[in-house]
């Protein structure tokens, strides 16, 4: 078990960075909330990729604050990456293939960690200039729910259930 911190949590319900970055930044709302409700096999309850087929295996994004660049990471948050959840205190990428559990106080919450977010190139315009290449490897990873539970901001218990391979 690691003790680690809920720093944000993001629910979008739309996709807002459509077309390419040179069309130039929209306006972003504050989607950050306090709590989230997770669903098994849907993803986070008011999010653009809740229930979504083609997203059931990417409904909720996991990133690590300490991947984020040290010269930009005070003034970055979540509407900027596009995460869902931002934690402190573990490198959930090196994760892939594993499942795990974070707990905020309200009971566990399972995740399959299926595969990498790759940042992509509106990260150079929503973080910075040089945001895309600073976050490879570093980008988060893309989970789907494996039980129902509620998210918190605060601080939160993370345990890795199962190793890559569900050994």
């Amino acid at each position: 078990m690691t003790e680690v911190q809920v720093v944000q949590l993001l629910v979008s319900p739309a996709h807002l960075l459509a077309g390419r970055p040179s069309d130039g930044l929209p306006s972003v709302p504050d989607e950050r909330v306090s709590r989230v409700a997770v669903r098994r096999g849907l993803g986070l309850v008011g999010d653009r990729y809740f229930g979504r087929p083609a997203h059931r295996d990417a409904s909720v994004t996991l990133m690590a604050a300490e991947r984020l660049p040290l010269d930009i990471a005070a003034s970055v948050d979540l509407r900027h990456t596009r995460r869902n959840v931002l934690l402190r205190g573990v490198d959930v990428d090196g994760l892939v293939g594993a499942t795990v559990s974070l707990d905020c106080g309200e009971g566990p919450v399972e995740f399959a960690v299926n595969r990498p977010a790759r940042p992509c190139a509106w990260m150079d315009v929503t973080v910075g200039p040089g945001a895309q290449r600073a976050l490879r490897g570093g980008g988060g990873v893309r989970c789907t729910p494996l039980s129902d539970g509620v998210l918190v901001v605060g601080p939160a218990e993370f345990r890795v259930v199962a190793e890559r391979g569900g050994a």
